[in-house]
């Protein structure tokens, strides 16, 4: 029986397809519908949640016809946690839908397919966030302090005592941090706990808006030597994070493959995902093919994720990044693995500040989810470089900056695919090859 006794029965759907959020698209009498926890090939009654003129939002009340993707998601905090969406969907339908998401937005915004689908990349689907930014919120009528991601679509921070995407050794500390928090003078004060996990220390960046007391400053000591943990303080912004205690270490993640060690701070940008960063990062440089006598230019190049294992190649790399602490610790990066990249400062969405990219013979663009489209406009079609490798975190700018280059500037598409870079997410993560016919080659 659907609905409560007395109460009209439920609405029913039948799930087309999944947004880009994760939710189950259907139609009811011509207005799309988006219900949470539904899947593609499911029938299901829902209750709406919000209603617009264009479209309604519900959620799952109960399911009728179950898809045979459908799992038992593997955390027990899921269904109020919003750090996953797609637990209740088995891996190979998130891959398959991040896919299809891809080419949907490829062809719509873009008007442009590409020659081949590449395999999608792919690594382990639980413990692999090396890097998560955790709420801590002072919830005295829950006992104290709690350490987590925000609710599904709320500000509240989701009672959680475990995290399945987390590393095994980070989820573990979701309890003890709370007591930490819970033991300071000011547990009010502290709203931020950031997670960041090298090859050999983990460690955790404390948002704290007040200066800690000594008493303070014993208790995060200890916790750090209980638990092999490296403790920074931030009390403003990401640039004032300084080490605590202990007060000397090496965050640094490795890429074998190319016998490169990237060093970085802990509130910088590096991927979460190591597993599927160094898949990634072995298919962007085998698509691009750097050779000696290349000059390749590697934009929006952050540490040098890319710069530096296409150095090993022989040919001329030459990264540009608009943050200059980021510029400063590629060129420390590339000294210490002994590679010769010219790293320099310039912010690439200002079409002055875009290189001549007439000397490049082939270019990496890694841009955030913005996109690169001054660098696009800057391209030369009689003297474009021959081929470009674009690894994006949003399909849609992606597929705007694909449309310019081969309607525009005469490139052909020749492959994409996605990277499975946030199992249990929506968040689409991809790479595409682009190679122009008459391009400049060396």
């Amino acid at each position: 029986m659907s609905g409560a006794e007395g109460a009209p029965p439920r609405p029913l759907a039948v799930i087309e397809s999944l947004s880009t959020e994760g939710d189950g698209v259907a139609h009811v009498d011509g207005k799309a519908v988006f219900i949470q926890g539904a899947l593609p090939g499911e029938i299901v009654e829902y209750d709406v949640t919000r209603q617009k003129p264009n479209f309604d939002k519900a959620r799952v009340a109960r399911v009728v016809k179950s898809s045979a993707s459908r799992v038992t998601p593997g955390c027990q905090h899921f269904d109020i946690c919003g750090g996953c969406s797609l637990q209740h969907a088995d891996v190979s339908l998130q891959v398959a839908a991040k896919q299809r998401a891809l080419e949907d937005a490829l062809w719509h915004i873009g008007r442009v397919r590409p020659e081949t689908m590449m395999r999608p990349i792919i690594g382990p689907a639980w413990g692999y966030r090396h890097r998560a930014r955790l709420t801590a919120r002072h919830v005295p009528k829950k006992g104290g302090v709690l350490v987590g991601f925000h609710e599904r679509r709320s500000t509240y921070v989701a009672d959680m005592t475990r995290c399945e995407v987390l590393p095994r050794h980070v989820s573990d500390l979701l309890v003890p941090l709370r007591g930490l928090l819970g033991a300071l003078s000011a547990p009010d004060r502290l709203p931020q706990v950031e997670v960041a996990v090298g090859a050999d220390v983990t460690v955790l960046v404390f948002r704290n808006l007040l200066p800690l007391t000594p008493a303070d400053e014993a208790l995060v000591s200890a916790f750090a030597d209980r638990h092999g943990i490296w403790a920074w303080l931030q009390p403003k912004g990401p640039e004032t994070a300084y080490p605590f205690h202990p007060s000397t270490g090496r965050l640094d993640y490795v890429l074998d493959e190319f016998d490169v060690r990237i060093g970085f701070l802990p509130t910088d940008f590096t991927q979460v995902n190591h597993a599927v960063n160094t898949a990634l990062v072995r298919r962007a440089v085998g698509l691009l093919d750097p050779h000696p006598g290349d000059t390749v230019y590697d934009l929006f190049c952050g540490l040098g994720n890319f710069s530096l294992p296409m150095a090993r190649s022989g040919a001329r790399v030459i990264g540009l990044e608009g943050n200059p602490g980021l510029v400063a610790r590629a060129t420390r990066n590339a000294a210490e693995n002994g590679l010769a990249v010219e790293f320099g400062v310039a912010n690439l969405f200002e079409a002055d500040q875009v290189p001549d990219l007439s000397r490049a013979t082939k270019l990496l663009i890694d841009p955030p989810r913005t996109g690169a489209i001054e660098v696009v406009k800057a391209i030369d079609p009689a003297r474009a470089p021959s081929r470009i490798v674009y690894v994006s975190c949003d399909p849609a700018t992606l597929a705007r900056d694909a449309g310019a280059l081969v309607g525009v500037t005469g490139y052909r598409l020749v492959a994409a695919g996605i990277a499975n870079m946030f199992p249990h997410t929506s968040h689409v993560e991809s790479i595409a090859l682009f190679e122009h016919p008459a391009g400049v080659v060396a």
